[in-house]
Formats: structure tokens, C-alpha cells, sequence
């Protein structure tokens, strides 16, 4: 039996540490710098680039796949098209929207 062995060496997360995690997120919640300028720009850049450089083919399975949660199989069908169209075309609209944002903080 070559599976899964026993390791006594590692430590699972007990309640305690779990606390700690949590105790830690609230931290840097409250002292974290405020970055809603930063959003903001983010989201105004985003929205231009869907608007001015995306086909309109990939703004709408964009649309369709991240604003309005639909599957890539739901998005085929709907559309008539094969499951790897839709995947190859949302691909390049990610890469385009990457290619575009990537500066915009």
C-alpha cells in the first residue's frame, strides 16, 4: 500500500490557529491602507477597455461568463458554437483585458 501515510510531522490547523488567521485578517483590515482610489481607477479603466478594445464577440461572452455566471457549456449552447470556441474566445478577451490593465494602478 504505496497511498497515503500517516505523517505525525504535520501539524493539522486546530481552532486555535484558525483564530489566529481570523484575528489577523480583521487586523490588517482595520490598519491596511485605504485603496479605493485604486479601485476606482480599476474599475473605470476596466469598464473603457471592455467598451473600446474588446471585439464585440468577446465583450459579450465576457459579459456572459463573468457578469452574468453562466457556464462555458450554457454559453456554447446558447450561442450555437463548440465548447472550444467559446474557451479560446474568452481566453483572448482575458488576455487582451491583462494586456490593457496591467498598467492602470
Amino acid at each position: 500500500m504505496t497511498g497515503a501515510r500517516y505523517n505525525p510531522a504535520r501539524k493539522a490547523l486546530t481552532r486555535r490557529d484558525n483564530e489566529f488567521l481570523g484575528d489577523m485578517a480583521a487586523w490588517e483590515r482595520a490598519n491596511g491602507e485605504d485603496n479605493s482610489e485604486q479601485l476606482a481607477r480599476l474599475r473605470r479603466n476596466l469598464r473603457r477597455v471592455r467598451e473600446s478594445e474588446l471585439t464585440d464577440r468577446q465583450a459579450e461572452m465576457i459579459h456572459l461568463y463573468y457578469d452574468l455566471g453562466m457556464s462555458i457549456p450554457q454559453i456554447a449552447q446558447e450561442k450555437g458554437l463548440n465548447k472550444s470556441s467559446v474557451s479560446r474566445t474568452l481566453k483572448r478577451g482575458r488576455e487582451r483585458l491583462k494586456r490593457y490593465l496591467q498598467y492602470s494602478w
